[in-house]
């Protein structure tokens, strides 16, 4: 057990971080918390260490959420600081990706502002889509293929027809592919629009869904900036430090 200065009860952990007795025991079992010490009689025996670790884990749950959170937490404590860098990189990767979609999204959007040709309400053949596109039919059969278009099918003959809702998926392909945006970019715009239903409801929620990207981004700074604090000034007998300024290429204090 790290040495500290004084001992904390589980209770007293608990209060600081405002969670139960039975979290902080259950953390520590899963090495969210350095190892305890124990008394005679076995009893938990806490430190300013441990309070420090929930904390860094508490604020490192707001950004990264639960499960990233505690894997980063066992990664320290099992003195693998790589690999606790490692799952921050890629929690902000995943970040990234998410913030690419959405400005694909705006894009296609903004490029799809103006007034589109109506559609007859019994659709359009796969010929007639791809000459009010430009493209070739066989880059809508491919888009339906990768599962980013969906046309029904004329009854007897199984034609192709694109409804409206149809045509306007289409577009928005033909926008995005343009762009060089990947169909994995591309089918999250989609589901967003035939959720939402029309260019008005998605505009607000991408809007919503900004806000919220860069709220969470900043709760990943604040729990990015708690953790290298934790690797700076503690760890299970200073392995957490030391291991840190080994990855680095400084030499250990």
């Amino acid at each position: 057990m790290p040495n500290d200065d004084r001992r904390l009860r589980p209770v007293d952990l608990a209060r600081s971080a405002g969670i139960s007795t039975q979290q902080v025991r259950n953390y520590e079992d899963a090495g969210v918390l350095p190892p305890a010490g124990r008394t005679g009689s076995g009893y938990r025996v806490f430190g300013d260490a441990h309070r420090r670790a929930l904390l860094t884990h508490r604020a490192l749950v707001r950004g990264y959420g639960p499960t990233d959170a505690a894997r980063i937490m066992r990664a320290v404590h099992a003195g693998d600081v790589p690999g606790a860098l490692a799952l921050v990189d890629a929690a902000h990767a995943a970040l990234h990706a998410e913030r690419d979609a959405l400005r694909a999204a705006v894009e296609a959007l903004e490029a799809a502002a103006g007034a589109p040709a109506p559609v007859p309400r019994a659709g359009l053949r796969i010929g007639e889509v791809a000459a009010l596109l430009g493209v070739r039919t066989s880059a809508l059969r491919v888009w339906e293929a990768a599962g980013l278009l969906t046309p029904g099918r004329e009854p007897g003959t199984g034609y192709r027809r694109y409804g409206p809702a149809e045509v306007r998926d289409a577009r928005l392909v033909h926008t995005l592919r343009r762009a060089h945006h990947l169909f994995d970019q591309i089918r999250p715009v989609l589901a967003e629009l035939r959720r939402e239903g029309d260019r008005a409801d998605l505009r607000s929620a991408l809007a919503d869904r900004a806000g919220s990207l860069t709220a969470r981004s900043r709760a990943m700074l604040t729990g990015a900036a708690a953790l290298d604090g934790y690797l700076d000034g503690s760890g299970p007998g200073g392995a957490a430090r030391d291991a840190a300024a080994t990855d680095a290429g400084r030499p250990r204090p």
